[in-house]
């Protein structure tokens, strides 16, 4: 197998692309609430992206595990759908355009998957990669949770004043992806942000609208237009949250003992969105002179 037989691309019409980046968010592992695919499909929404391919699920998937859902579509016509790997282009107003992949981690054939996704960077021409998580922490859910980054650039590290990679042991299909963009020489950027551990089974519009709103700013495009929309489910899950916390006394006092560790984290945090963003485009219009 190899990727000529996976990967489908169809760009032989598609217009040249303005300084390209390329989003990634898979679910599984690295998808906690589902807060990373939700935040990416909100920049890709479907009335206005163009889908441009796709990655064949059939080699990479135990269908055991990851199954097929049967659903009526609008004309009640029912039909199988398979786990989506999809790759769409938005094109931003004013700035730079994306190309989104919002898909499903595989179970399989991994080095195939990820030189699928250095082939499709390489051809649509991305700039850089930037790949996006959430994951359980200690945080607390009374505040805005911060968003980390890490880069095995030592040059775009430096940069954005963020930290390369010092994890050793077990890692996800992220992990391979970032390895081969490196030896491919395309920059890569990941992004996470915190999930209250205490609170996993809920949702978390906040960890949404922080993930969005600092990827808005990093990369110089618009947020998604329904923030009213979001602001409202903040305040609504908030509540929920208050209300879980309030009948446990326990969990009262931890949620304030986070609240004064994340505070003092805040402090030393990474550079603001802002400052990012600059640093950013700085970056990659460099790297083009290159």
């Amino acid at each position: 197998m190899n990727v000529d037989q996976v990967l489908q691309l169809e760009i032989e019409n598609l217009s040249p692309l303005r300084s390209p980046v390329m989003l990634i968010a898979l679910t599984g592992l690295f998808d906690i609430s589902g807060v990373a695919t939700t935040a990416l499909d909100r920049f890709a929404p479907a009335d206005t992206a163009i889908t441009i391919g796709e990655i064949d699920p059939d080699p990479f998937y135990d269908f055991t595990q990851e199954r097929p859902q049967v659903e009526f579509d609008e004309g009640e016509v029912r039909q199988l759908r398979w786990p989506e790997n999809q790759f769409d282009v938005v094109r931003c107003p004013g700035g730079r355009d994306l190309v989104v992949l919002v898909g499903v981690e595989p179970h399989l054939a991994w080095r195939t998957y990820s030189a699928c996704i250095t082939e499709a960077a390489q051809r649509l021409g991305c700039e850089a990669v930037v790949t996006v998580g959430s994951a359980a922490e200690a945080v607390p859910h009374t505040r805005t949770p911060l968003v980390t980054g890490s880069t095995t650039d030592p040059d775009l590290a430096r940069r954005l004043g963020i930290g390369q990679p010092t994890y050793q042991g077990v890692t996800g299909v992220i992990g391979v992806i970032q390895s081969d963009l490196a030896d491919a020489g395309i920059p890569s950027v990941s992004l996470r942000v915190g999930v209250p551990h205490y609170l996993m089974n809920a949702e978390h519009p906040q960890a949404i609208a922080a993930l969005q709103t600092h990827l808005s700013h990093v990369l110089n495009v618009p947020v998604p237009d329904d923030e009213g929309e979001l602001a409202e489910e903040v305040t609504r899950w908030r509540s929920l949250h208050d209300e879980v916390v309030e009948g446990d006394v326990q969990l009262q006092f931890y949620t304030r003992m986070l609240e004064q560790d994340h505070d003092r984290r805040a402090e030393a945090a990474i550079p603001s969105a802002d400052d990012l963003g600059a640093e950013f485009e700085q970056f990659l219009r460099d790297h083009r002179g290159d």
